[in-house]
């Protein structure tokens, strides 16, 4: 307004400025009267005729151009306000309920109403998916939201704007608003929006008017684009083949060939069907890249290639399992094939069998239903070992460490990397901060016993003071960081081995040196066990070290009947020729009478669920055997049940409620417990919950046990 006044002024100046010079003339004449009458009455006769001209010219002038001037400010204000009206971008303004006060065509053309009954709607009753809460208050910053409506994707921005009807406007988008608050006024006053106009008219006279000013931009070309160079993104990933040795070895020659060429031809089909590239670089293992487009339609059929290669059969009586891996949403290609590496060990380290989606955020599973295929040979426990001894000879001191609460596998593998460190003159210490009842019954054994030493078995702050950069850290029983007894001990340690029969997860000991991770191994101590066999020196066990060792194995293999293998017992063989008595293991972990009656108490609470899961809830109460140890043998118990599958205990422990899983068949529970947030083995896992009720995680068990058998999961 202030720039039209502005205008007026410097218009009116250059139609004044002939008058300013009849004054000039003047007084040249003046001077020329004092010079010669003559010139001076000529002068004056000369600006008589131009002061009349001028004053005629002016008056004419100043009618027809403040006329022209007029016409032309009300052409630019329709001008305006048309552009504004007809802007392709669909705009409207809205009052503080969010009710639409003013719309341009555009708007009213894409909602396909009326402008008059738009009056009567707010912004949120015309578009669903739009909350009240995006209506901006005073001070807030723009407001963003992405809607659908009417089969397009909309880009919705809500603003606040203030408008000085007697200032400067600051910027377009303000003086488009006085143009549409204009506009509000002329129109007539209706039953419709008598209350709008109202509010714009008080405002008015009141210096700064505030609106709020809604954009809608349509993003479905774009949004489609988007889409569609995403989709066409590529997806790295390997498959090998798990059990290639042990197949092949227990096949006829004859037939080696056409197996091979039944397993590519599985794996080239499948994966045609999703436009990929496959190539074999080994004879077990392949490579293939395919669009991202299509990695849904694996994910919605669960990788069906597992089951169907699973399916071959011409004679072999193992099953063929593969493991695959696939790496996605990283920076780079080469990033995505190195996540596809890595999620293969994963998978191979989980015992295979499974599919492992590695993307740049999470890690997400299919498959893993079998239990794994037993490896015959011995070779990677021999190279391990050797790998092992190098190492050895380069350190001074060893510290071993298992998880927290360290059990009879943990404590007995222990003591065999102890007798291993030993064998080759280096000194060596255990990590132990809490003495459960678990090992109770063996480890005064140790403690009470003069050829150990006082510092045989040390804690965490002891351990933290002796390590340096002569220490090696070795991790037993346990491979996810947050689980061992002293977490900070693999941050100072400059060497850290890993030797652990768990199925892996996303949290592994990332800087492990050597690691050793067997999931087809029945316990820690097995592994150990055939290690000890393979160092060079002949080591001697001690028979209190085999009881050790060989209790190990029994408890996690439940007096060997669960995931026990030919290797299995050979370690039992030898852990006996040692000198484990097993009369004398036997009799030190029996049970005392009230901790028997509470596992009849918890068998005794069993429901069946689907027919074939024992669920048992249950309080132990504290007594000389360890909650979480009954809790683990009353799942135990529960598998000698006929027609059980699985077994489930949940066990209240304070604030918290641990469940304590088995099972006897095909069922993995590992991958159950891990969508409940624990983990473990195929056959023994665990999770434990924080602040809750027996009651509440029993219903999410059940819930989730009916979810993944509806869903194939198990």
């Amino acid at each position: 307004m202030n720039d039209n006044r502005h205008t007026d002024t410097r218009h009116e100046i250059y139609l004044q400025m002939p008058l300013y010079v009849i004054a000039l003339f003047v007084l040249c004449d003046i001077w020329m009267l004092t010079v010669s009458v003559v010139a001076g009455i000529v002068g004056i006769i000369f600006t008589a005729v131009y002061s009349v001209v001028v004053i005629v010219l002016y008056i004419s002038s100043r009618v027809s151009s403040e006329a022209a001037y007029a016409n032309r400010a009300m052409e630019n204000g329709r001008v305006q306000k048309d552009l504004i009206r007809e802007f392709p971008i669909p705009y409207a303004i809205l009052d503080k309920t969010g009710r639409l006060a003013w719309v341009n065509d555009e708007f009213a053309h894409i909602t396909n109403t009326s402008k008059r009954k738009l009056m009567r709607l707010t912004a949120m009753q015309v578009f669903e998916g739009l909350p009240h809460e995006m209506i901006p208050g005073e001070c807030d910053e723009p407001v963003h939201a992405d809607i659908e409506y009417d089969g397009k994707e909309y880009r919705v921005e809500i603003k606040n704007i203030r408008v000085n009807p007697d200032g400067p406007v600051d910027s377009v988008q303000e003086q488009e608003t006085s143009e549409h608050e204009e506009e509000m006024e002329n129109l007539p006053v209706t039953e419709d929006q008598p209350q709008e106009k109202k509010t714009i008219k008080r405002k008015k006279h009141t210096g700064v008017t505030n609106f709020t000013a809604m954009y809608l931009f349509d993003m479905t070309e774009r949004n489609k684009l988007a889409k569609e160079n995403e989709e066409q993104k590529l997806v790295t990933g390997l498959i090998y083949i798990d059990n290639y040795d042990e197949i092949f070895d227990d096949l006829e020659e004859v037939r080696h060939s056409l197996l091979v060429a039944l397993v590519d031809r599985k794996i080239n089909k499948y994966m045609a069907n999703v436009d990929a590239i496959v190539r074999s670089f080994e004879k077990d293992k392949y490579m293939f890249v395919m669009p991202k487009k299509y990695l849904p339609q694996l994910q919605e059929n669960k990788f069906a290639l597992l089951d169907e290669v699973k399916a071959i059969n011409i004679g072999n009586d193992l099953p063929l399992t593969l493991s695959i891996s696939l790496g996605t949403e990283y920076k780079s290609f080469i990033e995505d094939f190195e996540a596809a590496r890595s999620a293969m060990e994963l998978a191979l380290g989980r015992g295979g069998d499974q599919v492992v989606l590695k993307s740049n955020d999470k890690i997400t599973y299919y498959g893993g239903r079998s239990q794994g295929t037993e490896k015959s040979t011995r070779v990677k426990a021999r190279v391990k070992t050797l790998a092992f001894k190098e190492l050895l000879e380069t350190k001074e001191k060893v510290i071993i460490m298992a998880h927290k609460n360290p059990d009879m596998d943990a404590f007995g593998s222990a003591i065999g990397v102890y007798r291993m460190v030993n064998s080759m003159n280096k000194e060596a210490h255990i990590v132990i901060n809490e003495v459960s009842s678990a090992i109770s019954p063996i480890y005064g054994n140790f403690t009470a016993n003069s050829m150990y030493g006082d510092d045989m078995i040390i804690n965490n702050e002891q351990a933290i003071e002796m390590i340096n950069a002569d220490t090696m850290l070795v991790v037993v029983d346990v491979n996810n960081p947050s689980l061992t007894e002293c977490e900070e001990l693999i941050s100072y340690a400059k060497t850290v081995v890993v030797f652990d029969h768990h199925r892996q997860t996303k949290d592994v000991i990332a800087n492990a040196t050597l690691s050793y991770v067997e999931p087809f191994a029945s316990s820690a101590c097995e592994m150990i066990a055939e290690m000890l066999q393979y160092m060079d020196e002949k080591i001697k066990l001690r028979p209190s070290e085999a009881d050790a060792m060989y209790a190990g194995i029994l408890i996690d293999t439940d007096n060997f009947l669960t995931k026990t293998g030919v290797r299995t017992f050979e370690a039992a063989a030898y852990l006996r020729r040692s000198g484990a008595d097993v009369m004398r293991v036997r009799k030190m972990f029996r049970s005392d009478i009230d901790s028997y009656r509470q596992k009849a108490d918890g068998v005794r609470n069993a429901e069946m669920v689907l027919g074939m899961f024992a669920v048992s809830v249950f309080e132990p109460k504290e007594g000389p055997e360890s909650p979480i140890v009954l809790t683990a043998k009353v799942a135990n118990e529960m598998l000698n049940i006929a027609g059980v599958r699985a077994s489930f205990v949940i066990a209240q422990l304070g604030d918290d409620v641990k469940i304590s899983a088995r099972s006897i068949d095909d069922v993995n529970v590992q991958i159950i417990m891990e969508r409940m947030g624990g983990g473990g083995h195929a056959n023994i896992a665990a999770a434990q919950f924080k602040n809750t009720t027996k009651e509440e995680v029993k219903e999410q068990l059940v819930n989730l046990l009916e979810e993944m058998y509806k869903e194939g999961d198990i």
